[in-house]
């Protein structure tokens, strides 16, 4: 993989603590047009884990050995560390590319001058693609948020330029502020704007929950890729609706299917689709790892947890799961509760 334009699908996964991990982006290529490629993320990584850390077994960082385009998303801001867990994450672990977060506002990261911190000080978000890109046999990209202020837009482009100047070879912007997290809709104009002035590819994020959204923000904004966070794992059959639309071949697993398209078939997908990840969760995660059956448990409790709210009846799903304490038990009333015909809301004010 040289670089993110080069991959012929205009939609891909988000990185996200908790939930971009081996079984996820499984489930997702069951759905991939056949012969479509794309980028696929990881959780995010923390540079000063990564040098220690055992990559076959560590559950952020276990893969299959049939995926490709895997880009890594790492969290750091110092030579070293980033060093070490680039040269490990290319020569060892199979990196296609390295992602830097510049976008996560949690406490977590803010102590530690990870994430979004990095965009209060442009010299400083510089010098940490330098150094990555130093280090980095393949493509550096980075995603980060809106710059806060009257001045946004053109805070953003000088931000982002120094950023190419680095040496980023991608940008993923998802137009929100820190302060907003999640909140309020994300400014497209912003990623518009960016577009305009940057030589580099550019990939929207936000506010993406169903295949016409990926298509508008395309259209509108003039972006390389879309990517979509917690909608497309509540949906990942989104990939194959998005597919039809571009005239796409079917998936390879439902070649001679149409995508659901209703609220019905979309609630019997879902349904469908988590019992396939339980299966995978516990062939990657505990077959294949040695991780724990109740670790792997809370992976898919927190999985329904944060995709729940997609269906009208979701809450009680929820409630249903969190009874489990085995997987079996976890498949059983899973599938008792899709015994009953469930529907699927074609957006949620929780966004992503």
């Amino acid at each position: 993989m040289r670089n993110v334009n080069e991959l012929n699908y205009p939609l891909c996964l988000a990185p996200m603590v908790g939930l971009t991990h081996v079984s996820l982006r499984r489930l997702m290529n069951d759905y991939m047009p056949k012969n479509a490629t794309t980028h696929w993320p990881t959780e995010m990584l923390n540079s000063r884990r990564v040098p220690r850390e055992n990559l076959k077994t560590t559950p952020e960082t276990l893969r299959r050995s049939e995926e490709n385009n895997l880009v890594p998303q790492i969290l750091g801001n110092e030579e070293i560390p980033i060093e070490k867990s680039v040269i490990r994450l290319v020569n060892e672990w199979g990196a296609s590319g390295i992602d830097i977060n510049m976008g996560c506002p949690v406490q977590k990261a803010l102590k530690h001058n990870y994430g979004v911190s990095l965009m209060g000080d442009v010299d400083y978000a510089a010098k940490v693609v330098e150094i990555t890109k130093k280090h980095s046999t393949v493509p550096v990209s980075v995603k980060l948020r809106a710059v806060g202020s009257e001045k946004s837009v053109p805070e953003l482009i000088v931000f982002v330029q120094k950023l190419v100047d680095a040496g980023a070879d991608w940008i993923t912007l998802h137009p929100r502020t820190a302060e907003q997290k999640r909140r309020g809709s994300a400014d497209w104009n912003q990623i518009t704007e960016l577009k305009k002035h940057v030589s580099i590819p550019i990939i929207g994020n936000g506010d993406i929950q169903t295949a016409d959204d990926v298509i508008q923000m395309l259209t509108t904004t003039g972006a390389d890729k879309a990517m979509a966070g917690r909608a497309l794992a509540a949906r990942p059959w989104m990939l194959w609706q998005l597919g039809e639309k571009l005239n796409f071949e079917n998936p390879i697993a439902f070649e001679n299917q149409k995508a659901p398209a209703t609220a019905e078939e979309e609630g019997a997908e879902y349904g469908r689709a988590l019992l396939k990840f339980i299966d995978y969760c516990e062939e990657d995660f505990m077959l294949n790892a040695g991780v724990s059956e109740s670790v792997t448990l809370r992976k898919i409790q927190f999985f329904i947890k944060t995709t729940h709210v997609w269906l009208e009846f979701g809450h009680a799903l929820m409630a249903v799961a969190s009874r489990a304490k085995t997987l079996n038990d976890l498949r059983v009333l899973v599938g008792q509760f899709f015994q009953q015909q469930q529907r699927m809301n074609l957006r949620t004010e929780l966004r992503q």
